[in-house]
């Protein structure tokens, strides 16, 4: 019997959040370990928990600390931890801003809640899925702007394995996929990864995909 992926949903609207608790925990790829209204509130509910949570729902117009704060927190106690963006809001600054800080994806709010559970699970292979308004709004903008490159000095570092993982990253493959792809072991994709952000000074795939945007603009 495949194991559950442990979950936890950070929201402070009572509908919603209950919602995505009674929806999401019926599910049987889920098993919902903590449901906060906060931040704070999840941080204070962690320490109790048998099972950490491996994915992360969390709104971004939180009262107290915001999603977007709280999220280096979360990936600083939680570093396996995969943070999915879920928020009303769509422009591309703060979708930027979320990326950069640890999200791997951004859903909007009205997203039907089976789409919800089909990106769960791509985040959880290794996915970064993104509402098609928040992608549009992203791609807009940065049209809009110079394009910024990696450092040469940094792309020339990395070796010619660890460019077609960045690439295939990029591209939205899965760890599963790219594993696949390239005939080697989910591990040695996460080690190829951890390898580039090494050597490009980043901490998360989140940033990766930034700097890919920022690139593309």
């Amino acid at each position: 019997m495949q194991t559950r992926l442990p979950l936890a949903i950070i929201e402070d609207q009572t509908p919603i959040r209950e919602m995505l608790h009674q929806y999401l925990g019926a599910q049987p790829e889920f098993e919902c370990v903590l449901v906060a209204v906060s931040m704070e509130d999840f941080f204070q509910q962690l320490p109790a928990l048998g099972t950490l949570p491996a994915l992360v729902l969390s709104d971004i117009g939180l009262p107290g600390r915001s999603g977007i704060e709280g999220l280096p927190l979360i990936l600083a106690r939680l570093p396996e931890a995969q943070v999915l963006m879920l928020s009303v809001f769509t422009d591309a600054p703060r979708v930027f801003e979320a990326i950069c800080a640890g999200a791997v994806g951004y859903l909007v709010k009205n997203t039907p809640l089976p789409l919800i559970k089909a990106n769960l699970l791509e985040v959880a292979v290794g996915g970064s899925p993104m509402s098609p308004a928040v992608a549009r709004h992203v791609l807009q903008a940065f049209r809009r702007q110079p394009p910024v490159a990696v450092a040469a000095t940094a792309s020339a570092r990395l070796t010619a394995r660890e460019q077609e993982v960045v690439t295939a990253v990029e591209e939205g493959l899965s760890y599963k996929l790219i594993a696949d792809t390239f005939g080697i072991s989910h591990e040695t994709v996460k080690n190829h990864l951890r390898a580039v952000y090494r050597k490009l000074h980043i901490n998360s795939k989140g940033e990766l995909l930034a700097m890919a945007l920022k690139r593309r603009g």
